[in-house]
C-alpha cells in the first residue's frame, strides 16, 4: 500500500489537528463503551483521558515507530466486573481496577523480558501468515454484528428503525465516496465528513420527528446536552475534571485484603495471556499495512512494554486496561496516513476533550446508527487486511486449507470458552485452534513444493 503520510512524516499543523480528530472519532465509541457497560460510577471522560495517556506511553516505548492508538479493552470487561462484584464497596472496586490492570501489565512486561532475551523468531514460526491472516480477518468479522446492530438503532429510542438505517448508510456512503473520489485533504478525512453527513441527516429527521410526534424518526438523543445544564448553568457546563479512578481507589485501599487481591489476579492474569496473542495479530496487521515489520523494529518486546505499561497508567486514570485498536489500524489503512505524529496528536486531543463538557456531550450524542455505518467500513477493512495476508498462500494444500477454514469457521461462529469468570474470546479461541491445526498438520503428505506454502 502506498502511504500518503509515512510513519515519520509530520503533516502541517492544521492538517494534523483534523487528521488526529478523525482518529479520535474512530476509537471514541469503543473507548467510552467499556465504562458504560461496567457502570458502577465509571467515568467515560476518565476512560478517554486514560486512553490518551496510555497511547502516549505506548508511542514512547515504541520510539514513535508504531502508528496505533490504544483504547479501552473489551477483553477485560469480565475481569472489571469481577473487581466490583468481589469488592466490599464501590471505592474498593475502583482500587481493584487499578490492581488488576497492574497484574495484566506485568504479564506483558514478563513476556517482553523473555522476548528480549530469546528473540522474536519463535513467534513467526508459531504464528505464520496462514495462522495470523485469518485471525486478523476474524477480528473484523467478529465485530460485524456490532456494526449492523448499531446501524439499525436509534439513539433516542433505542429501537431499530428504517430511518436509523438510512442515517447509517448516509454516513457509510459518504465515507466511501470521499475516500475514493475526494480531493487533496478531504480524501484523508473521510470519517469526519461521513459522520457529519450522517449526523446532519439524523438531526433533520429528529427535528421532524419531534415536531410531528413520529418516534421512529427521532434518531438523535439530546440527553448528554441536557445533562450539562441540570441544576443551572455553571463552570461544569463548560469544563469538568474527569472522575479519575485513582481518586476513588485511594479511598478503598483500606478495605482490600489478600483474598480480594487473589480474586483480582485470577480475573485479570489469564485474560492478559489471551490478549497477548491478539496483540501480536494487531501488530502483524499494521505491519502489513505500513510495509514494516514492527515485531523486528522497534521489536515485539517494545510494543509489549508500551501496551503493558500504557495499560497500567491508563487504568490508573480511567480504570480500563488499554489495547491496540483495530479501528485505529483500519483508519490508517483507509486514509493511508501512518504518521505517528497524528496518533500523538489524537492522544493529546483525547486528554483535552476529557475536560471539555460540551465536547464530551457532542461526542456522546453522535447516533449509534451513524457510528454503525462508519464502523462497517472500519471493521470491513480489518477483515480484508487479514484476508490479504493469505492471498499468496496455496489453499489447495490440505494444511493451509484446514488451518484457514478452522480459524474462519470457529471465529465467525463465535466459539468462546468460559471458565468461571474467565472468558476466552472467539478471536483467541480461533487463534489457538489455528496454531494447533498448523502444528498437527506440519508434515502434510499432500503438500506441494512451492514458494508460498508454509
Amino acid at each position: 500500500m502506498r502511504l500518503v503520510f509515512d510513519v515519520e512524516d509530520k503533516p502541517q499543523l492544521k492538517q494534523l489537528i483534523v487528521f488526529a480528530f478523525q482518529q479520535v472519532l474512530a476509537i471514541m465509541a469503543a473507548t467510552i463503551a467499556v465504562p458504560m457497560i461496567i457502570g458502577n460510577g465509571m467515568s467515560t471522560a476518565a476512560a478517554l483521558f486514560g486512553a490518551g495517556v496510555g497511547t502516549l506511553v505506548y508511542t514512547a516505548f515504541t520510539r514513535r515507530k508504531s502508528p496505533v492508538f490504544l483504547g479501552s479493552s473489551f477483553a477485560f470487561i469480565g475481569s472489571m466486573s469481577a473487581a466490583f462484584a468481589g469488592a466490599v464497596s464501590a471505592n474498593a472496586g475502583f482500587a481493584g481496577l487499578i490492581i488488576g490492570a497492574a497484574f495484566a501489565g506485568l504479564v506483558y512486561v514478563v513476556f517482553a523480558l523473555v522476548i528480549n532475551r530469546v528473540g522474536v523468531e519463535w513467534v513467526n514460526k508459531l504464528m505464520p501468515p496462514v495462522v495470523i491472516g485469518p485471525t486478523v480477518a476474524i477480528i473484523g468479522l467478529s465485530l460485524a454484528g456490532n456494526a449492523v446492530g448499531d446501524l439499525r438503532t436509534s439513539s433516542a429510542t433505542g429501537e431499530a428503525t428504517q430511518w436509523a438505517v438510512l442515517c447509517g448508510l448516509v454516513a457509510l456512503f459518504t465515507t466511501m465516496l470521499v475516500s475514493t473520489y475526494g480531493k487533496k485533504s478531504f480524501k484523508l478525512i473521510p470519517f469526519i465528513i461521513g459522520i457529519l453527513a450522517g449526523y446532519a441527516v439524523a438531526l433533520v429527521l429528529t427535528l421532524i420527528g419531534n415536531a410531528t410526534g413520529n418516534a421512529a424518526m427521532q434518531i438523535v438523543s439530546f440527553a448528554s446536552f441536557a445533562a450539562l445544564t441540570e441544576g443551572g448553568v455553571s463552570l461544569k457546563t463548560f469544563f469538568a475534571l474527569p472522575e479519575f479512578t485513582f481518586l476513588k481507589g485511594v479511598a478503598g485501599l483500606s478495605e482490600i485484603d489478600g483474598g480480594y487481591i487473589g480474586t483480582i489476579a485470577a480475573a485479570y492474569i489469564p485474560v492478559a495471556l489471551v490478549v497477548f496473542a491478539e496483540h501480536i495479530a494487531d501488530h502483524k496487521n499494521i505491519s502489513s499495512i505500513i510495509g514494516r515489520d514492527l515485531l523486528e523494529d522497534p521489536g515485539l518486546d517494545k510494543t509489549l512494554l508500551g501496551d503493558g505499561v500504557g495499560s497500567m497508567i491508563g487504568a490508573f486514570f480511567g480504570g480500563c486496561p488499554n489495547t491496540t485498536y483495530g479501528e485505529s489500524v483500519a483508519c490508517v489503512a483507509i486514509t493511508r496516513n501512518a504518521s505517528v505524529a497524528t496518533i500523538i496528536c489524537a492522544a493529546l486531543e483525547c486528554i483535552v476533550i476529557s475536560f471539555l463538557s460540551p465536547f464530551i456531550a457532542f461526542i456522546s450524542s453522535i447516533p449509534s446508527c451513524v457510528m454503525g455505518g462508519v464502523c462497517m467500513a472500519l471493521y470491513g477493512f480489518i477483515a480484508v487486511s487479514g484476508l490479504k495476508m493469505i492471498q499468496r498462500l496455496d489453499l489447495d494444500v490440505n494444511k493451509n486449507l484446514y488451518v484457514v477454514s478452522t480459524i474462519l469457521i470457529s471465529g465467525i461462529g463465535g466459539l468462546s470458552l468460559t471458565f468461571g469468570k474467565i472468558t476466552i474470546t472467539s478471536v483467541a479461541c480461533s487463534l489457538i485452534l489455528g496454531i494447533l491445526v498448523n502444528n498437527l498438520l506440519k508434515k502434510d503428505p499432500n503438500r506441494l513444493p512451492q514458494h508460498f506454502d508454509d
